[in-house]
């Protein structure tokens, strides 16, 4: 490598001395640091397919490394050759800069498996791109360095990711399921956009015309999102919650634009980051929630808001409504399961005249110690589980208890399911034994 005013070869050696020993989540951090005195930037990106856990990452200016997508990235690489860094304007965070792209000369880079990749810079090696603070070309011996660095970098990382023990293999079949719930969190999508486009044409307040333009207006929106849908790879991780609540706004606003039922929306008082099944996980919940209510009719208001606390998203969603949602009604919606999986609870409470209202509550780290063992058999049970326990004690039939507790039989049905399974007992009679004896040793 050519010797430089200041780049003299045993500082660039030093400086990959630095980035090589870094732990592999703090590499993006160690190369911004010995690259800004020959590079100034705001920004450094990677886009890699090394890492399974993190096909890209960015360290930087908040303001950039939050919203550079991977799509971008992918562009920006069809533009750039192996071995000879590129300056110029490009398009990242959605609008352009100076940057300075290297991509890897290792002879080991992903081949393009068709000419469509090939030409978008799908198949090129890893890339490298630092978003600069001026427009100011770069001397050729400060590329070198660069490109050097970050073929180093790469062939580094590689044969890390090659010896990785058993915990970064667990983190890669994590990021499989990762993808798994971005490709359902996209069904979601489709299905909201589906229904949203057939309410409106449905609207009873609007005539054909109006119906038309209203439909096309929500299936071209989709389809931008969709095309614009590669930032999916930086939701793969954690997002702010008040980010990941803005997107469900988002997504619920179409389901009622033509509808008369207005919408109180109450976002989290917290920027605290949730992992994304989490937040996917509770968009989920409340989408599929709003859906069923608004299948009930004579709605005129709906709440949905989420609360954060030390170590728990609690997710409420209540209508105003003839009170009579079931939770075969939830069902159909297919959210559950996905609730179960994240160790979530869910609760319902419909109250015949008054409204519906559902509550999730999900753990913020599925890492988490255990909570401790319960002290009694019934302390596993959420509240009203426990009111409808104490009638069933007491002999009571389903329309009896709803007609006590003021709720729908269906709501009843619904508790007495959870408290079987909790307190693991075949039958409503073990269950009142168990409360009674419980209550004898109280």
């Amino acid at each position: 490598m050519p010797s430089h005013d200041g780049i003299r070869p045993q500082d660039a050696l030093a400086r990959a001395l630095v980035v090589t020993r870094a732990p592999l989540p703090d590499t993006m951090r160690r190369l911004s640091e010995v690259l800004t005195d020959l590079v100034p930037h705001r920004a450094v990106a990677r886009r890699s397919a090394v890492c399974t856990f993190t096909p890209t990452a960015a360290f930087g200016d908040e303001e950039l490394t939050g919203r550079i997508t991977g799509a971008e990235l992918t562009r920006l690489a069809g533009r750039v050759t192996a071995g000879a860094p590129w300056q110029g304007e490009a398009v990242l965070a959605g609008a352009p800069h100076p940057v300075l792209a290297v991509a890897s000369t290792r002879e080991f880079a992903e081949p393009a498996e068709t000419t469509e990749a090939a030409d978008t810079g799908a198949g090129a090696g890893p890339l490298l791109v630092a978003v600069r603070s001026s427009a100011e070309p770069l001397d050729a011996d400060v590329t070198a360095v660069a490109q050097g660095l970050w073929d180093l970098v790469t062939v580094n990382q590689e044969r890390r990711m090659a010896e990785a023990g058993p915990t970064q293999a667990a983190s890669s079949r994590a990021a499989a399921a990762a993808r798994a719930r971005a490709i359902a969190e996209l069904t979601d999508a489709h299905s909201s956009v589906l229904s949203a486009i057939l309410g409106t044409l449905r609207a009873a307040s609007l005539d054909d015309t109006a119906a038309r333009r209203g439909a096309v207006d929500l299936a071209v929106a989709a389809l931008i999102d969709l095309r614009a849908g590669a930032d999916l790879d930086r939701e793969l991780s954690e997002e702010p919650a008040d980010a990941a609540f803005g997107r469900l706004t988002a997504e619920l606003r179409p389901l009622l634009r033509y509808s008369p039922v207005e919408l109180d929306l109450r976002p989290p008082a917290s920027r605290r980051t949730l992992a994304a099944d989490v937040a996917h996980g509770a968009r989920a919940a409340v989408r599929g929630a709003v859906l069923a209510m608004l299948e009930q009719g004579g709605l005129g208001r709906l709440h949905v808001s989420w609360q954060l606390d030390e170590d728990t998203l609690r997710v409420l969603v209540r209508d105003d409504g003839p009170g009579l949602l079931a939770p075969e009604a939830l069902a159909v919606h297919r959210f559950t399961d996905r609730l179960t999986a994240l160790g979530g609870r869910l609760v319902l409470d419909a109250l015949p005249g008054w409204g519906s209202t559902l509550t999730v509550t999900l753990p913020l780290s599925p890492d988490l110690p255990a909570a401790p063992a319960a002290a009694g058999p019934l302390d596993a049970l959420h509240p009203r589980e426990r009111q409808v326990l104490e009638e069933l004690a007491l002999g009571r039939r389903n329309r009896e208890i709803a007609l006590a507790l003021h709720i729908s039989e269906s709501t009843v049905k619904f508790h007495v399911a959870n408290i079987l399974a909790k307190l693991g007992v075949a039958s409503r009679g073990e269950a009142a034994a168990l409360a009674r004896t419980a209550a004898a040793t109280a």
